[in-house]
């Protein structure tokens, strides 16, 4: 049964937990407004992430897309806490091309589409990498969805952490509704799973998309959602990179942190559905790409040590872990 499917479920959801509308602070949201208030959070978390970071700043490049829009991409490198880190706000519209319109079962019609995305590349192996997107979509037929999600990829599994950022995580879904949490956590375990390595990318989190009034809930409703998902990020990595940053590693920790981003880097060359929305849709490369690191390695049948920190990470890159009724123990 899909997402729609089972959250429509009379006896799941009910119109008695629909989230009362905030008398007219959504009303007649337009896609304007939802681009306008996505900029806003670009320029909040970076300021929080340098604040955080404490070593440098973010530089900004402008950019307009040829077939219509642009954005603003927004990197940060060699700080205090991050290597390579990227904070990018775009709005792009045009002519759908093909093979997106058969993907989705539309007829030839433009599409509209905003939204943020981060990927943060940390200095230390001990600091987990993060991403997070949420976006908006809009199709001259009328069709509209929302889609997005925050995902930890830790060099070294935490249990911890995971437990933390799990926590945080439903505690935003719950807001909302009780059924987001175990199914968008459900469907982040298998979006971001890497086939051809058989592990997950990371401890997931939460991934969703193709929200709509389908979920039986309002586009405001939607809206104010995805707020919450978008304003959660700052606070749940930041307490990550002061919590880790000064913890001591050495020469072999950096090694794995290298392989680490290297099957981050598959993933997003392979699987990613952003970098081929992105591609295929004749976005900026430049800023499409700054979702990889500055550094990766492969090693030809690289296992690690039976017993190692390393192994029991690779234990740990699995779906179904239920990690926020795990005790927080490593």
């Amino acid at each position: 049964m899909t997402l729609e499917n089972e959250i429509n479920q009379p006896h799941r959801i009910g119109k008695e937990l629909l989230l009362p509308l905030m008398e007219n602070q959504f009303i007649n949201i337009s896609k304007d407004d939802i681009a306008k208030w996505f900029m806003g959070l670009q320029d909040s978390i970076c300021l929080a992430l340098e604040k955080a970071d404490g070593g440098a700043n973010f530089k900004e490049d402008a950019w307009e897309r040829t077939g219509g829009g642009g954005g603003r991409t927004r990197l940060i490198e060699r700080g205090n806490v991050i290597e390579k880190g990227g904070v990018n706000f775009s709005a792009v519209f045009g002519k759908t091309p093909e093979k997106i319109l058969n993907k989705l079962g539309f007829e030839p019609q433009d599409f509209f589409a905003t939204g943020v995305s981060i990927v943060l590349h940390p200095q230390s192996p001990m600091v987990p990498i993060i991403h997070m997107n949420v976006r908006y979509f809009e199709m001259t037929g009328g069709a509209w969805w929302f889609g997005g999600g925050i995902d930890l990829t830790p060099h070294y599994v935490v249990d911890e952490d995971a437990v933390l950022f799990h926590r945080q995580m439903k505690s935003v879904c719950d807001k909302h509704h009780p059924a987001f949490y175990p199914k968008f956590k459900n469907w982040a375990d298998d979006y971001f799973f890497i086939k051809h390595r058989q592990e997950t990318r990371g401890v997931g989190g939460i991934f969703f998309d193709h929200l709509n009034e389908s979920a039986m809930l309002t586009k405001e409703q939607l809206w104010a959602f995805v707020q919450d998902v978008g304003s959660s990020f700052a606070p749940a990595y930041t307490v990550l990179m002061h919590k880790n940053r000064d913890i001591a590693y050495e020469e072999h920790h950096q090694k794995w942190q290298e392989v680490r981003r290297g099957r981050y880097t598959e993933f997003n060359l392979v699987y990613d559905a952003g970098t081929k929305f992105g591609l295929d849709t004749d976005g900026r490369t430049e800023s499409i790409l700054m979702s990889l690191p500055p550094r990766a390695q492969w090693h030809y049948m690289f296992n690690p040590e039976l017993g190692s920190p390393e192994a029991a990470t690779l234990g740990k890159l699995v779906k179904g872990i239920d990690w926020v009724g795990k005790e927080s123990v490593t």
